[in-house]
Order: C-alpha cells, then structure tokens, then sequence
C-alpha cells in the first residue's frame, strides 16, 4: 500500500487525526480575512465585463504582422474605449471594443483595416446588445437562487437543518471568493465564467456532503455514549475522508489547471481564462470550505444544542473523575452496550481519543 493510502487508512480507522473542529476559530478567521479582502476588491476594482454584458464589437482580422499593442492602440484612437486584442493561432487578431454600437463599428472597421494594413472586407465584426448580457445576468441569477433553495431544502430533508445551514455558508464563501479573485486580478466575467461559477457549486457541496453523511452515520445513538462528544466525532468524519476529499480535488484541479496556465497563460489562449479561472478558484475554496468551514460550523450549532449540552458536560465530569482516580478513559465503562466498539489510541493533535468509525451501529459484540 503507497504512504498516502497507508495514512488514509489510518485516518478512517481513527488511529491518527488532526483536531480541525479544535481549531477552527483560526479557520474561521482565516476564511473572513480572505472574504474581507474579496468585498474590498470587488467594491474597489469592480468586475471587468465583458462585451456579453456591456455591450458592444467584437473584430476578427486575418493574418496579419501587425503587433497586439499595435492593434490596442488602433482600436482604443477609433472608438475612445479600452480595447482587448488577442493573437489568433492563424496569425489572426480578436480585437474586442466595449459599447460600441453599429454606427460607430463600422468606422472602427475602417481604421482598424488602416492601420493593420488588412482589406477591410476581410475583417468580420459581430455586435453584442447590452441587452442580452442583461438577460444571461438575470438567468444565472435564478439559477443560482434555485440551486440554493433546492440545496437548502434537500439537505435539511436528508440530514438536518444545520447542516443545510453550513452547507449553504459554505458555498457562499465559495462564490464570494471566486468573485474577488476575478476582481482582483480583473480577467474578464463572460457567459463562460457564470457556467464555472454555477459548475463549482456542484464541487463543493459533493464534498461537504461526503463529510456530513459520515458525521450523519458516526453520530447515531451518540446520547447513549459517554465518550465521545459531537465535536469528536465530527473532528473524526473529516479525518476520516480527508484523503478523498484531498484526491478528489486535485484530480479535477489538474486539468483545468492545465486550461489556465498552459491554455491560458504559455499559449495565450485568452478565452480559455474565462471558465477555467472560476473553476480552479472555485474548486479549491470548495475543498477548503468542506473542511474548514462547513463541518466546523455544523459542530457548532449542533453544541449549542440542550442534549448536546448535557452530553458534553457528563463527557467531561467522566473525564474529569477518571483523571482524579487516576485511571485511563479506556478502563471507564461505557453507559450502553449497544454502543460499538472501543477506538483504538489515537494520535491526534491536540485532542483525546477519536471515536471509532460508525461507532453509533447497534452491536452486541465487543472486542
């Protein structure tokens, strides 16, 4: 068995961990600096639209020797807006001009033909209305709004409410990131990059719902125990599929890494920015949130619960007797027998033992 898939099998088994849900108040600050820092980019810089959405020509010339800055300086003297120029792979120019209308494209056609020395006939332009960009915006909008909804309601059907709570916070957090990222580094938000943004939540809530569905099946009959808290057990279902989560992600991030800094960046594939920036952004804020956020917050709320409560101060009065006699949690008996098997000793950073895997199945037997 290789080193990775030897430590994921002895994070499921609960032999060794890491305490996220001890930490998380770092996580949890980590994750508001960098969403403070995407709300001031966003208010600061704004978003660069592209013509999808403001309006207005795009250009494509023939093969020409014409330069790209040639080519911006051309475009920007004839229509007084700020041109985006791109080298084609025949050898050809996309010249892309915002709020340009067709009386006006015809007359940066011209200059443009002038300037590359390319015949004017040659050069096909294509006019996008703002108006379309409007309603592309307002159907991502209710899209994005359903999703959400449909979310929301699923999870609290096939788990709980605060889990669906998380889940959604979570996804949030993915957006607003995603969102400040193109703010920051001001790539262009066309069609392409509303259908990374919605493909993305897809991602992330796969792998939050992967933890809860262990924490949903580690936490059962968890009132009848007197070992392990809810936040243990949940510290537990995260160790127990980081492996997954951690293979799953880099599996999807290398090829659209591939699209972004090959495509994108070594061949100037410009376009290729538009989608896979948002889903390498997105993708990784996803595995991020599933761990540092969304099962964090789930604990939370699931602690402040009255029987959660109670459980958690007998859990501590138990520790506490046992640390007083000087005995071993292991030697305290357990208040059900139904309750499954003892963990084996765990090491796990700055926390007690780790419940075993699936430890609330009902089982008679006991090792």
């Amino acid at each position: 068995m290789s080193r990775l898939g030897n430590l994921g099998a002895r994070l499921y088994r609960g032999e060794v961990g890491y305490d996220f849900i001890g930490k998380r108040k770092i996580w949890y600050g980590i994750s508001i600096l960098i969403t403070i820092t995407a709300v001031v980019a966003l208010a600061v810089s704004g978003l660069n639209m592209g013509i999808e959405f403001k309006g207005g020509a795009v250009f494509t010339t023939p093969s020409t020797s014409a330069t790209v800055a040639q080519a911006e300086e051309s475009a920007v003297s004839a229509s007084g807006h700020q041109a985006i120029v791109q080298k084609l792979g025949n050898g050809g120019l996309r010249i892309q001009v915002s709020e340009v209308d067709l009386a006006k494209s015809d007359a940066v056609k011209a200059q443009l033909a002038k300037d590359l020395k390319v015949p004017e006939e040659k050069i096909n332009a294509d006019l996008v209305g703002p108006s379309w960009g409007e309603q592309i915006a307002k159907k991502a909008w209710t899209g994005l709004g359903v999703f959400m909804v449909l979310v929301v309601i699923y999870l609290a059907i096939a788990f709980e409410w605060r889990m669906a709570i998380a889940a959604l916070v979570a996804l949030i957090h993915d957006i607003t990131i995603t969102v400040g990222v193109y703010a920051l580094v001001g790539f262009e938000v066309t069609p392409g990059t509303v259908i990374g943004l919605l493909t993305i939540l897809g991602y992330s809530l796969y792998d939050t719902v992967v933890v809860f569905d262990s924490l949903k099946e580690g936490t059962k009959g968890i009132t009848k125990q007197t070992r392990w808290t809810y936040s243990e057990i949940a510290n537990q279902s995260i160790n127990g599929t980081l492996i997954r989560s951690i293979n799953t992600t880099v599996v999807a991030l290398l090829p659209v890494a591939g699209l972004l800094f090959i495509g994108g960046g070594v061949l100037g594939a410009g376009m290729l920015n538009d989608i896979s920036l948002s889903l390498f952004v997105g993708l990784a804020a996803g595995a991020y949130s599933s761990i540092f956020i969304a099962t964090p917050l789930v604990a939370d709320l699931k602690e402040r619960d009255p029987q959660m409560k109670a459980l958690k101060k007998r859990i501590l009065a138990k520790r506490a007797a046992a640390a007083a006699k000087g005995e071993s949690e292991d030697e305290q008996p357990y208040e059900d027998d139904a309750i499954g098997d003892p963990a084996p000793a765990a090491a796990v950073v700055g926390q007690r033992q780790q419940p075993p895997r699936g430890h609330g199945r009902t089982s008679g037997n006991r090792r």
